[in-house]
């Protein structure tokens, strides 16, 4: 690990932070309550930026911070100032939450001392490394996001103080929830500490999401007030119930934002080398954030890796979900699949093991790069989401490009004769509408975020069946709840790895508001008194399956030639009469019929999809000796194809031997 921070020794502390330009670097030791500043010390120049400096007769528990002088010019990168306290880039824990005050972005001279107004690091002694353990989650398997703090807020049986964090999550009622839906691993959004954008204050607002992080290893206190032992000790408890823990962390940028924003940390040390600039001094903006962490840096990317260790090591993590990765993968503004941290990440000891997903994309002039993170990275993949939305909504010409995604994206993952999909499927996520609002909202509705529905997506490829938003229509509430069983039957059938959003198993709904960040409310919470109980066992069914049919899970493309070792095809692709779906029917933009029909190893598996809005009598070919059955029968889908199967429905039937007993107390979770 890094020498950077604050090192325990037996007779005090040794702190070190690194700066290619500062000219003067202190660190303030506070009181215990870390209000009053009671010694400031100068580091010593060490050679290669590093400052460092050991006091003796401090001990585990210290309360500090940097200060760093030098030219101050912003609009070259140069932010020096010492009248601005800085967090300490490798803090792993800090006494308070970060709050947004506009004295933080004073400008040299214009300000007072920000000690007040910040939350000081605190020199932490690290408990052992938890023992070298493989990761839980395979891929193929269910990842649940998770909110962490609007995911318990509302939960009954969560003690009130426990509610909203993280050792909420491994409470025995959470985590019944999270096996009952054959959870693979929870994916953490993130709980690294983090500030609110300075637009929110005033409209009475904080973010809710933790998307704009200040420094990478210190957990949130609002979510983790029991620090890294917390942590640790929820990961422990999920992993001895076969569920692994995710943390989506944020490395693309920092909530001191734009040149406008507050100096809190790395700006305040060395913005010219944290962060990516243009040849005019100005920050770039390849996040939409205001500014760019430069990955491509050495500083930063050990800084990075140090932070990765961290949570591996010592929480025990299954792996990391990148937010904006394309900007890890960034050499000089252009992404590369070599880049020196990508491939780092990959090699390192302690994390080449880990699950590694990448959110392939940012707003930069390179930034969408779906398909073009280098193995083992999986990446979340908005083309399943906006084609299977596409399909259920109704577009027309959508059926190949459906078999397609239920095949796993070969399109976009089989690339140098790769033959595993490396896809994450999603259908919602934290970003965007929920499940429940996709097919009850045809348009946003973000008044609640104060930016007059301005903010957030305006293209959501969603339907509300006929009104908008609530109604007591019993007909369209029917509706809606069979696209939501369609939508979530469509994602258990696709191969590679799926994602579920918390609480889209049972209908959360945010009101159409799909840009929900600022939402720390009911909007956000989680209403588990108030859950669609049928939907959620509809989950319950389809997870089971999932789990107990090993064609599902499989995480080879689906390409109608037969698998090694094997005579059958791994899929065939029919129309309801039973017949191969010849040329002209994958091109005919007015089908919405659809059997998707998978080789096993004694039977076979139809996924019988009917997308059009009337019933229709669907075929599978039949063997002596073996039957069609339902392998699962859940609320509002169809229980057998020897009636019409209802428009707007996918169902699954499976073939086995004549003399075996029924397979849907497999799908019952028997």
């Amino acid at each position: 690990m890094s020498q950077l921070g604050a090192i325990i020794a037996k007779e005090g502390v040794r702190f070190a932070a690194w700066s290619s330009s500062a000219r003067r670097i202190w660190v303030s030791i506070f009181d215990d309550e870390g209000t009053r500043e009671i010694d400031r010390l100068e580091l010593q120049p060490e050679g290669e930026g590093v400052h460092g400096l050991f006091v003796a007769g401090l001990a585990a528990g210290t309360r500090y911070g940097f200060r760093a002088d030098g030219e101050y010019a912003p609009e070259q990168g140069l932010w020096f100032d010492p009248d601005k306290l800085l967090v300490d880039p490798y803090a792993v824990e800090i006494d308070r939450p970060y709050v947004y005050d506009g004295r933080l972005a004073a400008r040299r001279g214009e300000g007072t001392d920000t000690a007040p107004l910040l939350p000081k690091a605190i020199a932490a002694t690290l408990p052992q490394p938890v023992p070298a353990l493989p990761p839980l989650f395979q891929p193929g398997g269910l990842i649940y996001e998770v909110p962490v703090r609007a995911f318990t807020m509302l939960h009954p049986d969560i003690p009130k103080p426990q509610r909203g964090t993280i050792a909420a999550l491994a409470h025995p009622a959470i985590v019944e929830h999270l096996k009952k839906l054959g959870v693979g691993a929870i994916e953490l959004m993130p709980v690294t500490a983090s500030i609110d954008e300075r637009h929110l204050p005033p409209l009475g607002l904080r973010n809710a999401w933790g998307y704009n992080p200040v420094t990478f290893m210190a957990l949130d206190p609002r979510l983790a007030p029991g620090g890294l032992a917390e942590l640790r000790q929820t990961v422990a408890t999920l992993r001895g119930a076969g569920i692994g823990v995710i943390l989506d962390l944020v490395f693309n940028h920092t909530g001191e934002s734009d040149r406008f924003g507050p100096t809190l940390s790395l700006r305040g040390l060395d913005s010219s080398a944290y962060y990516r600039h243009w040849p005019d001094g100005s920050l770039a903006n390849d996040t939409g954030t205001g500014n760019t962490v430069a990955c491509d840096h050495p500083v930063v990317q050990e800084m990075v890796l140090d932070s990765l260790r961290h949570f591996a090591c010592y929480a025990g993590v299954d792996g990391f979900r990148f937010d904006l990765a394309t900007i890890l993968g960034c050499v000089d503004g252009v992404f590369d699949d070599e880049a020196p941290l990508l491939m780092a990440v990959q090699n390192d000891p302690a994390l080449g093991d880990r699950v590694l997903i990448a959110e392939p994309w940012d707003i930069g002039p390179d930034g969408y790069q779906l398909g073009n993170f280098p193995p083992p990275f999986l990446e979340w993949n908005d083309r399943y989401r906006d084609d299977i939305r596409r399909f259920w909504r109704g577009d027309s010409g959508m059926v190949g490009a459906l078999a397609t995604r239920l095949a796993g994206s070969s399109d976009v993952f089989a690339k140098a004769g790769q033959q595993i999909s490396r896809s994450v499927n999603f259908i919602a996520a934290h970003d965007g509408m929920t499940l429940a609002d996709i097919v009850a909202y045809e348009h946003k509705h973000n008044e609640a975020n104060g930016e007059q529905n301005r903010d957030g997506h305006d293209d959501n490829l969603s339907w509300n069946n006929g009104v908008e938003g609530e109604t007591g229509d019993r007909a369209i509430v029917t509706a809606r709840f069979d696209d939501q069983s369609a939508l979530l039957a469509t994602l258990f059938a696709s191969r590679g790895t799926i994602m579920l959003t918390a609480g889209d198993e049972f209908g959360r709904t945010q009101k159409g508001n799909n840009n929900a960040y600022a939402q720390d409310n009911e909007i956000t919470w989680l209403d588990w008194a108030g859950r669609d109980q049928a939907l959620e066992q509809c989950a319950v069914l389809l997870a089971a399956m999932r789990r107990f049919v090993p064609a599902l899970s499989d995480t080879r493309f689906l390409t109608g030639e037969p698998p090694a070792g094997s005579e059958k095809p791994d899929v065939v692709w029919l129309t309801e009469t039973g017949m191969p779906l010849d040329e002209a029917g994958w091109h005919d933009p007015g089908r919405y019929r659809l059997v998707m029909m998978l080789a096993g190893d004694d039977c076979r598996l139809a996924v019988v999809i009917n997308g059009d809005r009337r019933a229709c009598m669907f075929t599978l070919p039949e063997r002596d000796g073996f039957r069609w059955e339902p392998a699962i029968e859940t609320p509002g889908g169809a229980a057998g194809i020897s009636r019409p199967v209802p428009g707007r429905t996918l169902i699954f039937m499976i073939e086995h031997k004549a003399a075996q007993p029924q397979i849907k107390e497999i799908g019952g979770g028997k």
